[in-house]
């Protein structure tokens, strides 16, 4: 782990832009991947008569390992800057990129936009950006990729950058602070070095502009929310809950209440990697104790907050819903499994109040029949047990849910509004 401060980035865009091979390429200007892994994929492409393909193997191979279900050294998706140490959030298709975007752990805080000079804004595209826009993604850099198959042309370069604005202005992106840097992911033209070929260009190289971006401010100041992953009964202890605090501040003292169980109390410890702290913050793993409560009294899926401003309990809960995949149709009555943060709960989707465009962000139609694979819609959603959830306005960390049935992620949204129970 490095002593800098961490971001998680998604690399999105269309399936054929160029998002692996520019992976590959941030990786190895980064010294990221280790020489002699460059070195054999060198020999290897050269074999083959491809020469200067070598990062792109290095990707591909990591997706060839990734179809054969072989482990993936981490270490392949991580890179530093001057300023951060950065994890790829790795979008390969487009199922995998929402699912990823939606588990918490992979909550990427920025994207790096991947557009083909020679392509423009493609269908993908437009969905990506829609769903980054949806899932919360604050900052986008856009790549404009393949400069070499242009010719290196600024007004191919302008051309396409017109397009990707009036996309972003289409699903409200700010786009005053967007930066547009051209590249050329295969030559490496822009990514770690300003390149001779676009001398019409005097903005920062990719990597610079990753290095530019703001820190990620930790959500201390939001209230505590504290999903539950396991409860621990531990001997000379008592009863241990253990989780991540995704907001606010856990001190030892605090009065407590967890939700939807509805019962609280003092913290006595807080412990994190075995040692006891007197207070935690978001991102960290801890167990805690608190008085008087039991094994029996919480369970995973609750969420612990202040006595004061407990956790939200919703009776039903209006939210935000694209379809990814379903092999028919959804309507009013459908009842897949909601997963939120660390709860899982069978809801009924009462009403699909609105169909909305994906590419504008604007209402379709009012009230449709029904949803299926690649509609948006807002929808009133019944927990069939309680489940504590939270606008994503008001604590994104737990506004976001995917939902799963059939084996498989069917759908991926943010809660709007809590009619509390």
């Amino acid at each position: 782990m490095s002593d800098k401060p961490h971001q998680n980035l998604a690399i999105i865009g269309h399936v054929d832009h160029g998002k692996s091979t520019l992976v590959g390429r941030l990786l190895f200007e980064t010294g990221s991947v280790p020489e002699h892994v460059i070195e054999q994929h060198r020999e290897e492409a050269e074999e083959k008569g491809k020469g200067g393909f070598e990062f792109a193997y290095v990707m591909d191979n990591l997706a060839e390992e990734r179809e054969r279900g072989v482990t993936i050294d981490i270490a392949h998706q991580e890179f530093d800057t001057d300023n951060y140490y950065f994890t790829i959030v790795d979008c390969p298709g487009h199922r995998d990129f929402v699912k990823n975007m939606i588990t918490g752990a992979s909550q990427a805080d920025n994207a790096v936009l991947v557009v083909a000079a020679d392509d423009g804004v493609a269908p993908q595209t437009r969905e990506h950006v829609f769903l980054a826009r949806t899932l919360g993604i604050n900052e986008l850099i856009i790549g404009v990729n393949k400069m070499d198959l242009v010719d290196y042309q600024e007004s191919t370069y302008n051309e396409v950058i017109e397009e990707v604005k009036n996309l972003l202005n289409q699903v409200r992106f700010a786009t005053d602070d967007t930066t547009f840097v051209p590249i050329s992911a295969f030559e490496g033209d822009n990514v770690a070095e300003a390149s001779e070929n676009t001398s019409w260009y005097d903005g920062p190289t990719l990597l610079e502009s990753l290095n530019d971006l703001p820190e990620s401010e930790p959500p201390t100041d939001a209230p505590l929310r504290l999903p539950i992953q396991d409860v621990y009964t531990i001997s000379g202890i008592g009863t241990v809950p253990v989780g991540r605090v995704e907001t606010g501040i856990l001190n030892t003292g605090d009065n407590v209440s967890f939700q939807p169980s509805d019962v609280g109390g003092e913290v006595k410890t807080v412990e994190m990697h075995h040692e006891e702290v007197p207070k935690a913050e978001p991102g960290d793993n801890v167990g805690f104790n608190v008085r008087g409560i039991g094994k029996d009294d919480i369970r995973r899926g609750d969420v612990c907050g202040p006595a004061d401003d407990p956790p939200s309990v919703a009776e039903t809960f209006k939210a935000q819903v694209v379809v990814m995949q379903h092999p028919s149709v959804i309507t009013a009555g459908y009842t897949p499994v909601f997963h939120a943060h660390t709860a899982q709960v069978a809801c009924t989707i009462e009403s699909i109040d609105q169909k909305i465009d994906p590419s504008s962000g604007e209402v379709a139609e009012e009230n449709p029949d029904f949803i299926k694979s690649g509609d948006a819609a807002v929808v009133t959603v019944r927990p069939q047990k309680p489940l504590s959830i939270e606008p994503s306005g008001d604590i994104p960390e737990l506004g976001s849910f995917a939902i799963r049935d059939m084996g498989q992620t069917i759908a991926a949204g943010k809660v709007l509004e809590v009619n509390e129970r």
